[in-house]
């Protein structure tokens, strides 16, 4: 009987112990995806094609939405202190309202032969009448320049708000391969191209030009035009010329046509008498 017991209560045992390995792989399974959570989806900033050194680019902050329960309201991104960029023009986000906070620099900068005395420290969009909600992710692009040519990155804090009050701070810069739980956006620059425009912005947008870039850019048009409409006078007078001789030998072949037709009637007449 004790021997029946024992092989009967073995599976048992076994069972048991199956389900407990079942829940505690479970429960670890789970805590990693918790601790994971933050770092997958997080506040980012991505250059349109490449951010070169010295040069100007679009930028793109991507913005998910983390929550179940919540929809995000508000981003603020803080531009570095350390370089400041003397241009920053956000563009229109249907739904979004766009606040620039400048401030003075303590060392001007100079640009294009300009001195530059305070640049954007701040830009914030706020929610006017849209938002991004659960399981969505919202693009904020900004365009920029000029980037530094002295650094290899730049790190952006931001500061993600939810409509239940919610307040997530991207501020954490990172050190080493370790990603940390609320890492800031931070944009990898290039190295500098010979036009110092960026692999984003070949040429210079109007926000960026000089009055003297301008001047330069119509007389190369005005240049362009002139030269354009001088092979048009040359083809259009050599057209007439084509034409004009084509006439004149076309109104000489019908003269030689007629005097050797005359010429044939004369001869048979004289050849008849």
């Amino acid at each position: 009987m004790n021997a029946v017991n024992v092989s009967r209560s073995t599976p048992r045992n076994a069972s048991r112990t199956t389900s407990r390995v079942a829940v505690a792989a479970g429960v670890a399974a789970s805590a990693v995806l918790l601790l994971a959570g933050p770092a997958a989806a997080h506040v980012s900033v991505q250059p349109e094609g490449e951010a070169a050194k010295g040069g100007y680019a679009t930028l793109n902050f991507k913005v998910p939405n983390e929550r179940d329960q919540a929809s995000t309201v508000k981003l603020e991104v803080n531009f570095p202190a350390a370089h400041p960029l003397s241009s920053v023009t956000p563009q229109a986000v249907p739904g979004w309202k766009i606040d620039i906070t400048k401030g003075k620099l303590d060392k001007p900068l100079e640009v294009h032969g300009r001195k530059i005395t305070e640049a954007v420290t701040k830009v914030t969009w706020t929610a006017d009448g849209s938002e991004i909600a659960p399981g969505y992710f919202q693009q904020f692009p900004v365009s920029v320049g000029q980037l530094p040519e002295d650094a290899d990155q730049l790190v952006f804090k931001a500061i993600q708000t939810y409509d239940n009050k919610e307040v997530v701070r991207w501020i954490e810069e990172p050190k080493g391969d370790e990603e940390p739980d609320s890492p800031a956006p931070v944009l990898k620059l290039s190295a500098a191209t010979d036009d110092h425009h960026g692999g984003g912005a070949a040429d210079k947008s109007d926000d960026h030009k000089t009055d003297d870039d301008k001047a330069d850019e119509h007389k190369a048009d005005d240049k362009a035009a002139s030269a354009e409409g001088d092979k048009k006078e040359t083809h259009a007078a050599s057209s007439s010329s084509s034409d004009t001789t084509a006439r004149t030998l076309g109104i000489i072949g019908i003269v030689v046509g007629i005097a050797g037709v005359t010429f044939g009637v004369l001869a048979g007449r004289r050849r008849t008498a």
